[in-house]
């Protein structure tokens, strides 16, 4: 319990939260925790999704299969941040993507009502909690717009460069550490991998892009 306790406490949906309290809040609520294995599928879509997600350890992919078993990779979901959340507070709860582990990984799960409606003891923390969900919801809404915008470029040079400054943003630096893997950056971008590859190499050759594995410098 404490160890969960220590893991979760670095989630923005715990912000303001009484740290000695985060016990009884949880008891309140209810909760279970999960490991999974890599590869392997917290939800998968059509799912009825009633539980909001906190990862603890690890990472998970949000992904998106078309009819013909091509796979997208939305959105990679960190420590301490939330999934299925969108699904669990809409009328439809059923889910429009699966959930994989990226890497062996470890989730809290959190009952969405539960969460979201005060109860008989009206504990203080109930009425955080909804301000930080509504904050929370806003960020995924964000990241998930940052992907239409660069997935919508008209070339692979113009998504790459895209998904390379939203990067300098969110890190502060030219100098970057990408999260993915090329396998997981083609995807992430629509692409082939080969493709990828190629137009790296070729931006790296005109002077527009340096890198050394997974560290990039923008020219």
């Amino acid at each position: 319990m404490q160890q969960t306790i220590a893991l979760a406490q670095s989630s923005p949906l715990f912000e303001g939260i009484d740290p000695g309290k985060m016990d009884v809040m949880l008891n309140c609520i209810g909760y279970h925790v999960k490991r999974y294995e890599k590869g392997e599928s917290l939800a998968l879509e059509e799912a009825d999704i009633q539980q909001v997600g906190i990862l603890l350890t690890g990472s998970v992919d949000m992904v998106k299969e078309d009819i013909w078993g091509n796979k997208t990779m939305l959105l990679r979901v960190g420590p301490g941040e939330l999934f299925g959340e969108s699904f669990a507070c809409a009328v439809d709860s059923m889910s429009t993507v699966s959930f994989v582990a990226a890497e062996d990984c470890e989730a809290l799960f959190l009952p969405f009502r539960r969460m979201m409606h005060t109860c008989s003891h009206t504990c203080e923390f109930h009425h955080r909690l909804i301000e930080n969900m509504v904050t929370q919801l806003a960020e995924k809404n964000q990241s998930l717009m940052q992907k239409v915008e660069v997935i919508s470029k008209k070339t692979l040079r113009e998504k790459i460069l895209a998904y390379l400054m939203l990067q300098v943003q969110k890190q502060g630096s030219k100098y970057i550490e990408l999260p993915l893997s090329r396998v997981e950056l083609a995807d992430y971008l629509c692409a082939d991998r080969s493709a990828l590859t190629r137009e790296l190499s070729k931006m790296r050759e005109d002077g527009l892009i340096d890198y050394d594995r997974n560290t990039f410098r923008v020219l």
